[in-house]
């Protein structure tokens, strides 16, 4: 059973007295341990499609099943739980606290996590961050850290839930290119040692080729979804929206 499927959706906003379709009918799965990368022009939709994966948003219509489980006709409070259980979050401007350490910063998702004591919560938030080489950081303030070195933090916070699922929204959108080079390098031995699966939204094509599979979205619609990164690439590269080209692999309807 794939860990992720997606049948059919949509998504509608009324915004300015008319409707915007932000997702036209997109399909497709995803198995245990790939590593996806979500990409297209602004307002194509990838944005939408990750706020919908990551159950922070129900679609207007279709289905979504996130480990057999139904995401599509979940109430807020359900999807909150399955966002807790399976899912983490890594964002581009690394959303940390000022005034806590890293280690504190780790902590805060086991603080609303049921039966993990204080003694626990530090025992494992200090595994997360000695697992992205900050051992040596646990007391510093994101202040005293550099960039690479947040985003590390928020890698960690993602991990300490131990979820089935790392989702990056533009992850290295606020670092230097070498740095962030560092920090998709971790997430690909995360995602071989963890065998956990990643899902990045991304505007880079260094990024984006750095993935399994790529999954090219134009107009709320996909018009790739393919290993092969040269076909990603024209893709994105294309001035008329093409259909679904025939040689794209996975799932797309």
């Amino acid at each position: 059973m794939p860990l992720i499927e997606i049948e059919d959706i949509c998504k509608t906003y009324q915004l300015g007295g008319g409707t915007v379709h932000a997702l036209r009918g997109v399909s497709f799965t995803i198995e245990r341990g790939e590593f996806v990368a979500l990409v297209g022009p602004s307002g194509s939709g990838k944005s939408t499609l990750m706020n919908t994966l990551g159950c922070l948003d129900r679609p207007t219509s279709g289905a979504y099943r996130l480990d057999g489980r139904d995401v599509a006709g979940a109430k807020a409070d359900q999807r909150a739980n399955l966002r807790n259980t399976h899912l983490g979050f890594v964002f581009q401007n690394f959303n940390l606290l000022p005034r806590t350490t890293a280690l504190e910063n780790v902590e805060l998702p086991l603080v609303y996590a049921r039966g993990v004591s204080s003694r626990e919560r530090r025992k494992r938030a200090t595994a997360a961050l000695s697992e992205v080489g900050l051992a040596d950081r646990l007391d510093h303030h994101p202040a005293q850290l550099s960039g690479g070195q947040q985003q590390r933090v928020a890698i960690a916070r993602a991990l300490v839930n131990e979820p089935s699922i790392l989702m990056g929204d533009e992850p290295t959108g606020n670092l230097d290119s070498r740095t962030g080079a560092d920090v998709i390098a971790l997430l690909r031995k995360l995602n071989t040692d963890r065998s956990l699966t990643v899902v990045l939204v991304t505007h880079d094509q260094q990024v984006a080729r750095h993935a399994d599979r790529t999954i090219v979205l134009r107009d709320g619609l996909i018009v790739a979804d393919t290993s092969d990164f040269a076909v990603a690439k024209a893709a994105l590269e294309a001035e008329d929206d093409p259909a679904p080209a025939a040689e794209t692999t996975g799932v797309v309807s």
